[in-house]
């Protein structure tokens, strides 16, 4: 019985520690009705990102007005029609809280997101093309304006990976 007491009580501290290393890191959200928040949605495997790749890579889209609170950490958003396959219902850490108005920031084209939250980016126009030469080869590279992006957020991407992706910008 002394055993089974000794590793309870290790248990019981190992969790404790474990506790307090989780604790520090959780943040604690919660929105009210009629706020608006962003939505987190992640682009499909496989497609280029904006041609960025992790911290990069763009994290929330849209924005999305709350209607009511579920319980501790669930939210109902107000989800537009062509979101009708979607459960308009999410988990905290799927939201960001908007700074600032709604009013103030600048409306998005419609980004057609899946019933799995994801997008795919389509690219529009070759804006710029270099050549840069390193020490045995030359790499081309082109500069890429994606749809629902500025041009600031225009993104070099290689050449030939994009002649094969999408030749009807080269013509």
């Amino acid at each position: 019985m002394e055993k089974v007491k000794i590793i309870k009580e290790r248990l019981e501290t190992a969790q404790s520690c474990q506790k307090s290393y989780s604790d520090v890191r959780r943040r604690d959200l919660e929105f009210k009705e009629d706020d608006w928040v962003f939505l987190k949605v992640s682009p499909m495997k496989g497609i280029m990102r904006f041609g960025k790749k992790g911290k990069l890579s763009p994290r929330y889209v849209r924005l999305y007005r709350m209607i009511q609170r579920i319980g501790q950490v669930a939210y109902k958003l107000e989800l537009p029609p062509e979101l009708s396959l979607v459960h308009p219902v999410f988990h905290v850490s799927m939201l960001k809280r908007v700074v600032g108005y709604p009013s103030s920031i600048m409306p998005v084209e419609t980004i057609e997101v899946n019933e799995e939250l994801s997008y795919e980016e389509v690219p529009v126009a070759i804006l710029d093309r270099q050549v840069p030469k390193l020490r045995n080869k030359e790499i081309a590279s082109v500069k890429v304006l994606w749809q629902n992006r500025q041009v600031e957020e225009a993104t070099w991407e290689a050449e030939d990976e994009m002649k094969k992706k999408c030749p009807h910008l080269f013509e």
